[in-house]
């Protein structure tokens, strides 16, 4: 096997100043659009999705009850913790790719490789799910107008069709719109975040002058087993034990599934590239991101539950159900209206984090060169884009796609144990490493978010985690395969550079240069420490 640039093969890791250099002396780099603004935007366009219209219903409903409210705080937590790991890494190495970059810094090739393909996991079936979910709500809206489709052509529309059309044709305008360029998508996804968020503050307020006490009583219902032929939760395996629902056991089951409500503030560190000021705008759009959703979910949550009993939340449209109930029907044109733009702001943002992804790991060597280069004509990853947006097609008609939600929830807490760790270990050997946002109580803060991903993690079905286990070693096959040997660090000296990756002569494993017209937004920048001053006595100060 060829040699790498630090002596090792698969437990070789990305020098720091390395993670830089090729950004700053590609050719193939991204061009700086996002600012704070842009990048918190990114962050609601993924976090508000179809979630916050369904899944506190459905989850109160068969899982949690009221304490569904609870379900929602604990995943809250969860996600802060994770958001303030991810914070530091990213404002530390602030290029595109996210936790994969990170761990390639800090862990090695090795597990950076299976993060990367953990993230393509969470990406590529959060996009396919969502699209299927646009077209049900696509149908209802129409309905919901007057326009009633032929059942011959209604058929097609359905989340659970045999063949849904609908799904990949907005897959295949979303990823055109990717395609063509940042800029206009930002543009874009800035105008419908807006109307999304206006659409759910509406809703709230409406739903809070319809609230009847009595619908949060009992706050936490009995507990009740698991039927039979259920899948128990990996927690349950280990213990030889089915907690079923409801009961406390119930509120950690639920947050587990609600977790997938919240993530996305993830993603705003594949953006890292195309931030403006990254040290600074990536840490404040994410933690800005999730504290925004975090109010934005609860109250709904909170107004749901008290408009309607938990037991008859548990339909298709849990919001748009619950008015009708009330005597509100116009607000359900409403709440579906919104989760359109809503549904429709997470595929964008999706595919844009899937492309980075795809982009930074074809530029290591680790997946086709191809994938690493940026559009001349429309300045954007667009052979990683369409590669992002053609696989998120081809899941989209598969029939059951919507029962592989829990595999983008575990694939996302996968990534969240590792930048915990990350944090700890990068602290250690890059203690001097500047830091434009750095985790408050160190080590409690890091460990704390390592045992709640963990905790939920387990709290997960084992038929989860037996097809997460399947993809992983799929990705250890593909990387054994193709990635270990291909890897750019592995063939440093041969590799080819007439691609255009990195301009030659600059010495991808080199220190960047020191120009001051370039800035310092992408530079390895170390505070040494303090020197310690001793006393100079005796030979020492006779010499």
């Amino acid at each position: 096997m060829a040699p790498s640039a630090n002596g090792q093969t698969v437990g070789r890791r990305l020098p720091v100043e390395s993670a830089f250099t090729r950004v700053e002396d590609a050719r193939h780099r991204l061009p700086r659009l996002f600012g704070r603004r842009d990048l918190v935007v990114l962050g609601l366009g993924v976090m508000i999705g179809s979630g916050i219209f369904s899944i506190s219903g459905v989850q109160a409903a068969n899982v949690a009850g009221p304490a569904v409210i609870l379900s929602f705080v604990i995943a809250a937590i969860v996600c802060v913790l994770a958001a303030a790991c991810y914070a530091e890494l990213s404002s530390t190495i602030p290029v595109s790719g996210s936790a994969y970059t990170f761990s390639y810094v800090t862990f090695g090739e090795m597990w950076a490789w299976l993060v990367g393909w953990a993230l393509v996991l969470e990406l590529v079936t959060a996009a396919a799910i969502v699209a299927r979910v646009w077209s049900a709500y696509f149908l209802a809206t129409l309905d919901g107008f007057g326009v009633t489709l032929p059942s011959e052509v209604a058929k097609y529309f359905g989340p659970k069709a045999e063949l849904n059309l609908v799904a990949p044709l907005l897959l295949l305008v979303l990823t055109a719109l990717i395609v063509t360029g940042t800029k206009l998508s930002s543009r874009v996804l800035t105008i419908v975040v807006i109307a999304k968020v206006a659409v759910i503050v509406l809703v709230v307020i409406v739903g809070a002058a319809h609230i009847n006490m009595a619908n949060y009583h009992p706050f936490v219902p009995m507990a009740r087993a698991a039927p039979a032929a259920a899948s128990p939760t990996l927690l349950g395996w280990i213990l030889d034990s089915s907690f079923g629902s409801f009961g406390t056991m119930g509120i950690f089951t639920a947050a587990s599934t609600i977790v997938f409500a919240y993530i996305g503030f993830d993603l705003i560190a594949t953006a890292s590239e195309d931030a403006r000021s990254p040290r600074k705008t990536v840490p404040q759009g994410m933690l800005l991101g999730v504290g925004a959703v975090t109010i934005l979910y609860i109250a709904m949550a909170v107004v749901l539950v008290g408009m309607r009993p938990y037991s008859k939340l548990g339909g298709s449209a849990p919001v748009s159900e619950a008015f009708a109930a009330v005597g509100v029907g116009w607000a359900a044109k409403v709440v579906n209206l919104g989760a359109l733009l809503a549904l429709m702001t997470v595929i964008m943002v999706v595919l844009i984090a899937q492309s980075r992804v795809l982009f930074n790991m074809g530029r290591d060597g680790l997946l086709p060169k191809s994938l690493g280069r940026v559009s001349r004509v429309y300045s954007s990853p667009a052979r990683a884009a369409t590669a992002a947006g053609f696989a998120a097609l081809v899941l989209t008609l598969y029939p059951k796609v919507l029962d592989l939600e829990e595999l983008l929830v575990i694939g996302a807490l996968f990534c969240f144990a590792f930048c915990a760790i990350g944090v700890l270990t990068l602290r250690r050997s890059e203690p001097n490493l500047e830091r434009g946002f750095r985790v408050p109580m160190v080590p409690l803060i890091p460990l704390l978010s390592l045992a709640s991903t963990v905790w939920l993690m387990l709290n997960m079905k084992t038929s989860t985690w037996t097809k997460f286990g399947i993809w992983m070693v799929i990705g250890i096959a593909i990387y054994g395969l193709y990635g270990r040997w291909h890897s750019r660090l592995a063939n440093e000296d041969s590799w080819d550079f007439d691609i255009g990756d990195t301009d030659p002569g600059t010495g991808a494993l080199q220190p960047i240069r020191n120009e001051p017209e370039r800035g310092t937004e992408l530079r390895a920048i170390r505070t040494p420490p303090q020197q310690q001053t001793k006393p100079t006595r005796g030979k020492h100060m006779r010499s």
